[in-house]
């Protein structure tokens, strides 16, 4: 199915998580934060938390520095 990824369109399985999502990013373990179609999504649902086609997804990682 066709997601909008970051603004670009993405094809990713039928039925896909919003964690499984971030394995296919490459950003599985990682400090992210995901928001779908303007909400905030709770890391506590990341695997339960299925996309749907037209879906648009932003995910933003944390970066630390100082």
């Amino acid at each position: 199915m066709e997601i909008t990824l970051n603004g670009e369109s993405t094809i990713v399985p039928e039925n896909a998580t919003a964690f499984q999502l971030l394995d296919i990013a490459g950003l599985a373990g990682k400090r992210v934060a995901i928001e779908i179609n303007c909400e905030i999504v709770p890391r506590s649902t990341y695997e339960t938390r299925n996309l749907q086609t037209g879906d648009k997804i932003e995910i933003v990682r944390a970066i630390g520095g100082g």
